[in-house]
């Protein structure tokens, strides 16, 4: 773990607001820096907030690393990854995407599913596919992209589901990769992981500040 001083000092207070600098791609923002419990915090890209101009610029720039695979359609995992779906579909010069759910809607009655758990939430939950959509990526080329992949356990999930109904996975696309769990929950597929930056976890220092984990 890595302390750098002159971040944390901004962050003397836990109960201040914390911001953390991020590089995304070309973009340079300041994410806020939330706890989750004693021993762990997260800095949050909370993809709806961040403008349209932000998201437009840094789906170009995610769909420019993409398109050598010559993807024929855009999965992501709602909600966050919707706004990045949406900005590497337009910039691609495609039309659709797919959406997997994490929450029941009234046309997933028959979904197919796997189970899955986020970071941010702790508990399984299951990630829903619409039948309905299973002929748009089958036999298809396709590229997954979200907003954050952090253990890799909803990535991982979205892999196994989209094989499954016989889709060919060939990239995987995200404005920030966090810390390095999600490594070794994807394994070899970890290969296909391509990011327009990269956060830490954050631990307290033990002087009411928070020091960068990379390892997570």
């Amino acid at each position: 773990m890595v302390l750098v001083k002159s971040w944390s000092s901004v962050c003397s207070n836990l109960v201040s607001r914390c911001t953390y600098p991020v590089s995304i791609g070309s973009q340079h923002v300041e994410l806020p820096v939330v706890s989750l419990s004693e021993e762990l915090a997260l800095a949050l890209l909370i993809t709806v907030d961040m403008g349209v101009e932000f998201m437009r610029r840094a789906g170009e720039e995610l769909a420019r690393l993409l398109a050598p695979y010559e993807i024929d359609i855009i999965a992501t995992v709602a909600t966050m990854g919707i706004p990045v779906a949406i900005e590497v579909t337009r910039s691609l010069g495609l039309d659709q995407y797919v959406i997997l759910h994490k929450t029941p809607k009234i046309h997933l009655a028959d979904a197919v599913s796997v189970k899955v758990r986020s970071i941010t939430t702790d508990v399984d939950q299951r990630l829903l596919f619409d039948r309905a959509r299973i002929g748009d990526v089958a036999q298809k080329r396709v590229a997954i992209v979200d907003d954050v992949i952090s253990t890799g356990a909803s990535t991982g999930a979205a892999i196994r589901l989209l094989h499954g109904i016989g889709a060919n996975v060939v990239a995987i696309g995200t404005l920030v990769t966090e810390a390095s769990v999600w490594k070794q929950s994807l394994g070899e597929d970890a290969q296909h992981v391509h990011a327009l930056g990269a956060i830490p976890v954050f631990r307290p220092d033990g002087k009411g500040g928070f020091e960068e984990d990379w390892n997570g």
